[in-house]
C-alpha cells in the first residue's frame, strides 16, 4: 500500500524533531516521502522535506539521515532484562572457546574478590568450544581444575542456555552434595562412574544452588544489592539503545522486580520501553496476579502476561522430546514444571485476562503446551484474541505446526538460536527431526502464524542485526555453516518479526512497530538498507541513531 505525502495526525502541533533525507521503511505501508516530523513524542507527519521544512521553528532539531535506512525501532521479543545487565557485571563466557579459558577467567576473578564471596558467571557452552577436555561426560568437564583455582570461593557458572550450571567443590560443599544426593524430579546431577558429581547440574538440579545463593544474597545489605540491580538495568538500557532496541519484552521477572520497574517508569527513569511477564510457581501466583497487572505506566512499562515453562534447553539435554536424543539413547529430556501446575497458571491467566507465555523447546514440550492451550480455550470460548505465546517453539513435530495457526498461538522464537545451536542440533536430534522441525520459521509463516523474534539475551548477544542475519540466511558468521536454508524468512518477514510482529505479540501494535502518524516516535536509523543490501552487508550494518519517545537516546559518533 502506498501512502502519499503528507500523512499526519489530525491535531496541529509544533514539530520537535524532523528526520530528513530518509530512506523510509514503514513496515506496514509504503510512503512517497523522505522526511518524518515528530511532535510530543509521537510521529506527527510523514512527507517530503521540501513541504515540511516550512513548519519547523527555532527549537526544532533536524537529523539529516543522508539517505540511510529509517525504520521502526527494534523490539526485543524475548530476553531477560536484568539478566542482560548482570551479564555485563558478572563473568561472561559467551565468547569463551575452551574450558581452560573459563577456568582462567575464574582464577583471575578470585584474586580481586574477597574470600567467601560467591563468584557468578554465565555463557559457557560445551558444544561451542574449540576443544573438549579429555576427562568429560557428554562433553562436560570435571570440576577439579576449577575447584583448584577457587578453593576459597563458591563458584556458580550458568550454562549459556541458563538451563544447567557448573559448581565448584566449595559450592557443592555448601549445598551438601554427595553420592547419596538424589536427582530431583525434572533435573539431573551429572555423575562419574563412581557416582560422584562432576560439577554439572541440569535443570531442576540447579535448585539447591539457587537457594543457597539466594540465602547468601539475603544476608547482604539490601540497599547495596538494590543499587547493583539498578546498575544492571542501566547497563541493559545502554546496550539496547546502542544496538537499536527501543522496546524490550522481558521473559519472566519476580514480583519484587516488577515493583522496581513500575517505580522507574513512574519516576520517568526508563529509556527503553519494557513489557514484562510475571514469573513465579503456581502456588505463589495464586491470588497475586491481579496485584501486578499494569498497562502503559507512563507509556514505558506494562506487565500483562505470565511466564511458565515445561522443559529445558537442547544444549543441556533438557528439551523434552517425543523420541530419544540421538546422542543420549533412552533419554528424552526433562519435564521441568508439573503439567498440573502449568494448567493452573493457564487458568489464572484466562481469569485475569492476561497473556500466557510458556517456554517449550522440545517437540513433546510444544505438543503438551498446545494441548493445555486448546483445553483452556475450549473451556472459555467467549475469550477471544488471547494471543497466547509459546516461547522458543524450537523443535516441532510437523503434525503440530498447523495447531499454532488454528489456535492463533504466537511462536515467540529467536533467530540467532538457530545458527548458534546449529553445530549440535543434528547431533542431538538426528537429520530428519532437525531438517523438518528445528526452527521451522517457513513452515509456521506459511500457515499464517505470527513469528515474534528476539535473542533470549543474555543467552545470546542482544544485537538484533545478528539475529536478523540468522533469520534470513540461517548461516553462521564464523564458518558459513548453513542450517536448512529452506526454512529461512524473507527480509520483510524478518523485519516484521522484529517490529510489528513483536508489537502484535504484546497487544501493542496500535502504539508501535511501524512508522505511522500517531504512533510512538521510536525509530532507528541504520547504515545499511536491510531490504536491499547483500547478505554479507547485513553484518556491516551500524546503528547511527536510536530514537525513543522522540528523543535521541543513542548517536553513533564514529
Amino acid at each position: 500500500m502506498l501512502a502519499f505525502a503528507i500523512e499526519s495526525c489530525k491535531e496541529d502541533s509544533e514539530i520537535d524533531l524532523i528526520i530528513k533525507n530518509a530512506n523510509i521503511y514503514a513496515v506496514d505501508t509504503t510512503y512517497a516521502a523522505d522526511a518524518i516530523a515528530i511532535s510530543n513524542n509521537k510521529i506527527f507527519k510523514i512527507g517530503y522535506w521540501k513541504d515540511l521544512k516550512s513548519e519547523i521553528n527555532d527549537s526544532t532539531k533536524v537529523i539529516d539521515a543522508q539517505g540511510h535506512f529509517v525504520m521502526p525501532g527494534f523490539i526485543e521479543g524475548h530476553g531477560h532484562y536484568a539478566g542482560l545487565g548482570y551479564s555485563m557485571i558478572n563473568l561472561n563466557f559467551l565468547l569463551a572457546k575452551s574450558w581452560e579459558e573459563v577456568v582462567s577467567n575464574v582464577a583471575t576473578k578470585t584474586k580481586e574478590t574477597p574470600k567467601g564471596v560467591w563468584i557468578i558467571g554465565r555463557g559457557w557452552h560445551q558444544e561451542k568450544w574449540d576443544s573438549i577436555p579429555k576427562q568429560n561426560i557428554f562433553g562436560y568437564p570435571y570440576h577439579h581444575v576449577l575447584s583448584e583455582v577457587s578453593k576459597e570461593h563458591p563458584v556458580l557458572l550458568y550454562h549459556a542456555s541458563g538451563h544447567s550450571l557448573f559448581a565448584n567443590k566449595k559450592a557443592m560443599e555448601i549445598a551438601g552434595i554427595s553420592r547419596e544426593t538424589p536427582n530431583p524430579v525434572g533435573g539431573e546431577i551429572v555423575r562419574d562412574a563412581n557416582g560422584d558429581a562432576i560439577g554439572v547440574f541440569e535443570e531442576r538440579a540447579m535448585g539447591i544452588f539457587k537457594q543457597k545463593h539466594n540465602e547468601y544474597v539475603a544476608s547482604l545489605d539490601k540497599q547495596v544489592m538494590d543499587s547493583i540491580w539498578h546498575s544492571a538495568i542501566v547497563l541493559a538500557e545502554d546496550e539496547c539503545l546502542k544496538k537499536g532496541i527501543t522496546s524490550f519484552q522481558d521473559a519472566g521477572s519476580t514480583f519484587d522486580e516488577l515493583e522496581k520497574y513500575e517505580v522507574l517508569a513512574k519516576e520517568k527513569k526508563m529509556r527503553v520501553r519494557l513489557w514484562a511477564m510475571m514469573r513465579h510457581p503456581a502456588k505463589e501466583l495464586e491470588g497475586q496476579v491481579s496485584k501486578y497487572i499494569r498497562r502503559n505506566v507512563e507509556n514505558f512499562y506494562t506487565c500483562a502476561a505470565i511466564k511458565s515453562e515445561v522443559d529445558g534447553a537442547l544444549g543441556a539435554f533438557g528439551a523434552w522430546l517425543l523420541e530419544s536424543y540421538s546422542d543420549k539413547p533412552g533419554f528424552k529430556g526433562q519435564n521441568t514444571t508439573d503439567i498440573y501446575d502449568v494448567k493452573k497458571i493457564a487458568d489464572m491467566a484466562i481469569e485475569n485476562d492476561v497473556q500466557f507465555c510458556v517456554h517449550a523447546i522440545g517437540d513433546r514440550a510444544n505438543r503438551v503446551v498446545l494441548d493445555i492451550y486448546e483445553g483452556v480455550m475450549s473451556q472459555n470460548p467467549e475469550k477471544k484474541d488471547l494471543r497466547w505465546r509459546i516461547e522458543h517453539a524450537q523443535h516441532l513435530n510437523t503434525a503440530d505446526i498447523p495447531r499454532f495457526a488454528k489456535n492463533k498461538i504466537i511462536a515467540s522464537m529467536q533467530g540467532i538460536h538457530c545458527t548458534s545451536d546449529a553445530p549440535f542440533v543434528v547431533k542431538r536430534l538426528g537429520l530428519d527431526r532437525a531438517k523438518t522441525g528445528a526452527y521451522a520459521w517457513r513452515s509456521l509463516l506459511d500457515q499464517g502464524v505470527i513469528v515474534a523474534n528476539g535473542t533470549d539475551a543474555p543467552v545470546e548477544d542482544v544485537d538484533p542485526i545478528k539475529s536478523f542475519y540468522a533469520s534470513v540466511t540461517r548461516k553462521r558468521e564464523d564458518n558459513g555453516l548453513v542450517f536448512f536454508s529452506e526454512q529461512a524468512m524473507t527480509r520483510k518477514e524478518a523485519i516484521y518479526s522484529y517490529t510489528l510482529g513483536n508489537a502484535f505479540a504484546a497487544f501493542e501494535e496500535k502504539q508501535k512497530g511501524s512508522l505511522r502518524p500517531g504512533k510512538f516516535a521510536d525509530i532507528v536509523i541504520l547504515s545499511q538498507d536491510l531490504v536491499k543490501c547483500t547478505d554479507e552487508d547485513i553484518l556491516k550494518t551500524k546503528v547511527l541513531y536510536t530514537i525513543v519517545d522522540g528523543k535521541v537516546r543513542f548517536k553513533n559518533e564514529k
